[in-house]
């Protein structure tokens, strides 16, 4: 937009009639002496700078003119408002005084306008201002318009501004604590929260040097240091909101930046955070509290077991890692009426409270399918879980293996078993030699109640052991079952030596991978 005199249609007029329109800065306009600035005595001033005058005081938008070579601040009511402590200092002097901490900005672009008479147009654009004592980081959007005089000179500049610094901060806020909620949503332990927050949170210019901290805030809600460093950015504390019962007490502390004042919005921002990896903090309790109850059911099930004096037998339970959920990992040995030992090692598909009960149910029903049966076999065994489970509206799926071990004195033990979709037993002989027991495994338990299945026997000499386990030591995200397997075989030849406690031990230390449930059930036959 270009102003001349001619759009005014005015002629020199008596100061108190020019400065009418100033609303409450007529006092200051009138107080200033004119003569004193580069404008020179009203008298003076061109047509151009009188309409372009009264086009500022009639505007309701922050304006203001930059007049002249030197670009000389006359502005109107709004205007004051938005650059605060500098009025009325501003009024009457040179834009280059007024704002100097802007000028490598908004220098250029005066002076483009200035000499191509080309406007300019500036949105959410950062600019530098020192208006409330200290150097603050603010958003304007403005154009700067060149002001014609009679012979189509440029006279001056006219500026229409409006400040969006609480639009630019909110949104910027907000985006920040939507990265926040969806970098969190999956987290699965404490750490991880603190660890995901604190990436987040180092890439906010809101918040610097941010921690989480155990143990509750100073105060409720946000506290600051009294002592407002602007160099460093103000220390503050806000305490973190967690709705669990088991939630620890925990605090963020970091600094608010030294360039953006401390007001209702920056506090809503930073409270917002700390509710953010809050409710993550409670998602992390509450899912520990569940894994606590499925591992003590678990484990509650899970009975040391009773052999006779012809084996040795060691038994491992090992839940999954703490980022992960207890599933439907058993083992079971005990002896049966006619002095035969059964053994069972199975896995319900699942990882949650639900796998777990379906273990305990899928536990019992084996043992007593297995007990007071007329006969024993193993694939039996299966076939009567299956049944059942189909019968009692078991909907769950599971893989089992299950071994009956007959004494043979000084011969050994031997062994019946059979495989319901289960890994492969392994046999490591007396002498070393290891070997996986693997004919088809068989349909998993809960698909077909008239599925057949296949009974194996394999002897277990004095000195052999069998090793019955869960897929949860030989599976891993990064690799096959085949290699996991290969793995296990390498590792018990390793330590040919090895008692089924010495054994499990290792296996459980060596184990690459702790996604899942590990079950280990070892058996030696005694010399």
């Amino acid at each position: 937009m270009a102003l001349t005199c001619d759009d005014a249609g005015v002629t020199p007029d008596v100061q108190s009639g020019l400065f009418a329109g100033a609303g409450a800065l007529r006092a200051q306009y009138d107080a200033t002496d004119w003569s004193a600035t580069p404008l020179g005595p009203v008298s003076g001033w061109t047509p151009a700078l009188r309409a372009a005058l009264g086009v500022v005081n009639g505007t309701r938008f922050p304006a203001t003119l930059l007049w002249g070579d030197e670009h000389v601040l006359l502005y109107n009511e709004p205007y004051a408002e938005m650059i605060r402590d500098k009025h009325p200092g501003a009024l009457g002097r040179p834009c280059v005084e007024v704002f100097p901490e802007a000028m490598a900005d908004i220098g250029p672009l005066l002076d483009r306008v200035s000499g191509s008479g080309e406007a300019t147009w500036s949105q959410d654009v950062l600019l530098p201002l020192s208006r409330a004592g200290f150097v603050e980081d603010c958003w304007f959007t403005w154009s700067y318009s060149p002001v014609r005089g009679a012979d189509d000179s440029i006279e001056g500049v006219l500026d229409i501004a409006v400040e969006t610094t609480p639009l630019v901060l909110a949104r910027r806020r907000s985006e920040l604590v939507a990265r926040l909620v969806s970098a969190l949503q999956d987290a699965e332990s404490d750490r991880e929260v603190v660890e995901r927050t604190e990436v987040v949170l180092a890439t906010s210019p809101d918040l610097l040097e941010v921690r989480v901290t155990a143990g509750a805030a100073p105060g409720a809600g946000l506290t600051v240091d009294p002592v407002t460093d602007r160099v460093q950015g103000t220390p503050c504390r806000v305490q973190v909101l967690q709705r669990h019962p088991r939630a620890r007490p925990r605090h963020l502390a970091a600094r608010l930046s030294p360039r953006l004042p401390l007001d209702a919005g920056y506090t809503e921002f930073v409270r917002a955070v700390a509710a953010a990896f809050g409710s993550a903090f409670d998602s992390t309790a509450a899912a520990a509290s569940e894994r606590a109850i499925s591992e003590a059911l678990q484990r509650s099930l899970l009975t040391q077991p009773i052999t006779g004096p012809a084996l040795e037998v060691a038994v491992r339970y090992e839940p999954a890692s703490e980022l992960a959920q207890v599933g439907g990992d058993w083992y079971d040995c005990y002896p049966l009426p006619d002095g035969a030992v059964a053994m069972m090692v199975g896995d319900v598909a699942g990882h949650d409270q639900t796998a777990a009960a379906a273990m305990g149910q899928l536990r019992n029903l084996a043992r007593g399918v297995t007990y007071s049966a007329d006969v024993w076999r193993p694939s039996q065994v299966l076939q009567d879980l299956d049944l059942a489970m189909h019968g009692l509206g078991m909907e769950e799926v599971a893989t089992a293996v299950v071994a009956v071990l007959e004494d043979l004195g000084p011969q050994g033990q031997l062994v019946h078993w059979a495989s319901a979709g289960h890994p492969p037993p392994l046999l490591r002989t007396a002498d070393g030699a290891v070997q996986l027991l693997d004919p088809q495994p068989g349909l998993l338990l809960g698909l077909d109640p008239s599925a057949h299945r296949l009974d194996h026997e394999v002897l277990l000499a004095p000195g052999d052991l069998l090793l019955l386990y869960t897929d949860g030591l030989v599976e891993r995200r990064d690799a096959g079952i085949d290699e996991g397997l290969d793995w296990l075989v390498e590792t018990v030849r390793a330590h040919a030596g090895a008692g089924p406690e010495a054994l499990c031990a290792v296996l459980l230390e060596q184990a690459r991978t702790h996604d899942d449930d590990q079950v280990l059930l070892a058996v030696r036959a005694c010399p």
